[in-house]
């Protein structure tokens, strides 16, 4: 592993703990300000809304942009709104609006790095799989323990020193993390076509994604999976108190199961590539997903459904590793942040169809039953996307690859695999 990734390693990390102590403390502060459910659905809302309005288009314009750049400028104008936000708390002005504005902007900023990181990551390790994977491991476990274990209890413990002082330490990591993405090593990249509009390269970065079987494989399981996942977190409260009879403690404990699996599932991913085959293995991780989120609903007391949370949180790491690490390795450079711009978006735009899905089966038949749908669901798309990811179609795609060497953008990356 490179030195240069071990710099990228450490700043998204620090970004990734900075990241949880906002997502403490920005619902906190939205609480301090009104009890109106709408208005604090809004300021949560805002966050995801660039992904829906921009998520193709900003994918276009990383692959125009020096990704390295994109993440540091990135980074430095987040740091920059959340210092303005302290200064509006200081002088408390802040409102409602505000805070929903920032929230957007900074998922906006959000939108950019993401993409840009995923595209610089396999130029920087020369798109070897083994490798992709072995890093995608060790920033999806930081990441996890970062922003779901240290970064909220962090943020709410801050938010108790002074409104505006997890906004300003959120800042602070913005800082860092542009400091050691500016210090990381200039890759080649592909130079864009001159005179084609952005408009037409969005559109055929979304034409490659739905062109390609593989990929789209690839793009429907976490879209499918947001659904159901929603589904399951819109429920997963009421479930816990009124099911099993857990106060907010140990609701607390619950979700610490669900990311101490994550952080296992992905540790052990490379592993379980290597021993049933990468196509496989993602079939593998997202039945476990369906059949745990089966046990969870079925579960008679905490302790079980403590289990079947971290069993699921064990594939959900496990495929979050597996999927962009073969993603990366079989997609064109020229492509890959339309590529994986597509693919989140369409994660992002199916999660409040979740939400809707699992509020309205639980009013109407009870959570245990909008429980049992969603598994039902994870399980119905590992039917369906098994052929699609299949072993055959990865290394057909892996060796049209061609061990880093980047095919013409026209091309499919499945190409004549049944």
């Amino acid at each position: 592993m490179s030195v240069g990734f071990g710099r990228l390693w450490a700043a998204q990390t620090v970004s990734s703990l900075g990241d949880g102590v906002s997502h403490a403390a920005l619902p906190l502060l939205a609480l301090s300000l009104t009890r109106d459910p709408v208005a604090l659905a809004v300021v949560t809302a805002a966050g995801t809304l660039p992904w829906v309005l921009f998520g193709v288009l900003g994918g276009a314009l990383v692959d125009r942009w020096d990704r390295r750049r994109a993440m540091w400028v990135t980074d430095v104008a987040r740091a920059v709104l959340l210092v303005a936000a302290a200064v509006a708390v200081a002088l408390d002005v802040l409102s409602v609006g505000l805070l929903a504005g920032l929230a957007f902007l900074l998922g906006l900023g959000g939108l950019f790095f993401d993409t840009a990181a995923t595209a610089y990551l396999p130029d920087l390790l020369g798109r070897d799989t083994v490798l992709l994977e072995r890093a995608n491991s060790r920033l999806r476990g930081a990441q996890t323990a970062a922003s779901g274990f240290a970064g909220p209890p962090a943020g709410s413990a801050l938010l108790m020193v002074g409104r505006a002082v997890p906004l300003l330490a959120d800042a602070v990591s913005f800082v860092v993390s542009a400091v050691l993405v500016r210090s990381l090593p200039a890759v080649s990249r592909p130079v864009p076509r001159s005179g084609e509009s952005l408009v037409r390269q969005a559109r055929a970065g979304a034409s490659y994604v739905f062109g390609d079987r593989l990929l789209l494989g690839l793009a429907l399981r976490p879209a499918v999976g947001n659904i159901a996942f929603l589904a399951v977190e819109t429920v997963l409260a009421l479930f816990a108190h009124d099911q099993l009879g857990v106060g907010a403690f140990g609701f607390g404990l619950l979700l610490t199961a669900e990311a101490a699996g994550g952080l296992l599932g992905a540790g052990v991913a490379s592993v379980l590539g290597r021993w049933l085959g990468r196509g496989a293995a993602l079939s593998c991780t997202a039945a476990v997903e369906g059949f745990a989120v089966l046990g969870l609903a079925v579960a008679p007391d905490v302790y079980v459904a403590g289990v079947a949370l971290a069993v699921c949180g064990a594939g959900m790491g496990a495929t979050m590793v597996l999927g962009p690490s073969l993603r990366q390795a079989v997609v064109p450079a020229a492509l890959m942040g339309r590529v994986a711009s597509v693919s989140r978006m369409l994660a992002m735009c199916a999660a409040p169809f979740g939400a809707f899905l699992g509020g309205w089966l639980a009013a109407a038949c009870g959570v245990r039953a909008a429980l049992c749908a969603a598994g039902g669901l994870l399980l119905v798309m590992t039917v369906v996307t098994a052929t699609m990811t299949s072993n055959r179609r990865v290394e057909a795609a892996l060796r049209a690859a061609g061990g880093g060497v980047d095919r013409p953008a026209g091309g499919r990356v499945g190409e004549g695999v049944v």
